[in-house]
């Protein structure tokens, strides 16, 4: 065999290698992460533990258009402790479990799945400081993954028609079901938005969150309210500048 025959079987050896890669990461791993999360919900559905929704009460909609699901988060702690909440944007396929770490390794589930195993997907994850109950924005964090996963969509929501179509994000914590509205998609790092801040000095100071978050808001959503009781904001990379970051703001539905 000559050299160049030898070359030419060493490009294609690369050529497969790198291939096989791409596959693995783009379609393999997410496919098994999503099969993974389906199964979850599957698992630890009311239906499947027999403890109906209270009455009155809907259940949570699923990530996919028109289909309806639940979500025993109850049941599902019990097992999984970090698993603070579920999150569903209905039609984006965003529908996971949100995790949080304790503070002194508050980047853990960006590498790990809800069984504390590697994943290069990880998961979506609160800000370590965040307190459901008490704080007055919700953080989330997920990996803009090229496949989709995790928050590898939130990107489609910087166009303002899918944006409008998609305007409510439902969040279970074990008080309940929550719905918030967005009021702004924007590409911003902290030092042009406290996105990272859990809690706002003054009064005022949700309201100043929220009205900065608009001013730098890529277009208008629409959604406004005179009463700001809580934030839910998503976050995930950006490639504009070294700290860029998409970041879409919601605010918490006031119940009718």
């Amino acid at each position: 065999m000559n050299k160049y025959r030898i070359l030419q079987f060493l490009f294609f050896l690369l050529f497969c290698t790198g291939a096989g890669l791409l596959l693995h990461h783009l379609v393999i791993v997410p496919e098994r992460n999503q099969k993974n999360i389906e199964t979850l919900k599957e698992e630890f559905s009311e239906d499947a533990s027999g403890d109906p929704s209270p009455e009155g009460e809907d259940p949570l909609p699923s990530g996919e258009e028109g289909g309806i699901g639940s979500v025993d988060l109850l049941a599902l702690q019990s097992r999984y402790p970090d698993i603070k909440a579920w999150i569903t944007i209905p039609g984006t396929g965003i529908d996971y479990p949100v995790l949080q770490s304790q503070e002194e390794e508050p980047e853990f589930y960006l590498t790990h799945d809800y069984r504390k195993e590697y994943d290069a997907n990880g998961s979506l994850f609160f800000q370590a400081d965040c307190d459901l109950k008490e704080s007055e924005n919700l953080v989330i964090y997920g990996h803009n993954m090229n496949s989709g996963a995790m928050f590898g969509r939130l990107d489609s929501y910087t166009d303002a028609a899918y944006c409008r179509e998609h305007l409510t994000i439902w969040i279970l914590t074990p008080e309940g079901e929550a719905a918030y509205e967005i009021v702004s998609v924007t590409k911003a790092d902290p030092s042009m938005l406290p996105f990272t801040q859990v809690d706002f000095p003054g009064h005022d100071g949700i309201l100043s969150y929220v009205d900065q978050a608009k001013r730098l808001g890529l277009f208008e959503t629409g959604v406004s309210q005179p009463y700001y009781e809580q934030t839910l904001t998503l976050e995930t990379s950006s490639y504009e500048w070294k700290e860029a970051r998409t970041v879409v703001v919601a605010v918490k539905k006031a119940a009718e």
